[in-house]
């Protein structure tokens, strides 16, 4: 079975998927599980979904009631694929898709002039993107306190604890990948 919203407005829609093997979409019961955790703090809030892939993480939470996403991704064929998904469930006067290398800066997130309740992260593994996205991020400034963030990353990656702007509250194991969840602290 193919990529789908798990639950809210579009339940059940299926999503479209970058071909090849570039792209790890979140399995369906980790991204369940992850909502689950996160059911009180999506509905009426803005997203951010750095390393969006399919989009399915933010389109997820515009499902279950966020007021609207920003998705921000390199690859051509995922922007393609997000654009596909976005319209395909009629959403695109709730989103924005952004073209951005996340490694080298967060400063496309000045044009859009928000600031996110909601960060999804979830890089490529093994390829040492958490720190420098972490550190992007809060350079940004498009955090407001208290701001959940959650970082989908291998086990041999660990968060970094450097950086102080975040703070760990909990984190699962699914597999050989985590899920961590942090809280931005100014």
């Amino acid at each position: 079975m193919g990529l789908r919203i798990i639950a809210g407005e579009f339940k059940g829609k299926k999503l479209y998927s970058v071909r090849g093997k570039t792209i790890r979409p979140t399995a369906d019961r980790t991204r369940e599980s992850m909502f689950n955790i996160l059911s009180h703090r999506v509905p009426g809030t803005i997203v951010l979904d750095l390393f969006a892939g399919t989009g399915a993480l933010g389109i997820e939470a515009l499902s279950r009631g966020a007021e609207s996403a920003v998705f921000v991704d390199n690859s051509r064929g995922s922007l393609s694929v997000i654009r596909r998904n976005v319209e395909s469930c009629a959403l695109d006067d709730r989103a924005n898709i952004v073209k951005w290398n996340i490694e080298k800066n967060l400063n496309c997130l000045k044009a859009v002039k928000t600031v996110f309740g909601l960060v999804f992260i979830d890089p490529p593994y093994h390829q040492n993107l958490l720190k420098p996205t972490l550190f992007n991020l809060d350079q940004s400034k498009s955090l407001k306190n208290g701001s959940c963030i959650v970082v989908e990353h291998a086990s041999l990656e660990p968060i970094p604890t450097d950086l102080l702007a975040f703070e760990l509250t909990d984190q699962r194991r699914y597999g050989k990948t985590l899920v961590s969840f942090l809280n931005y602290v100014i």
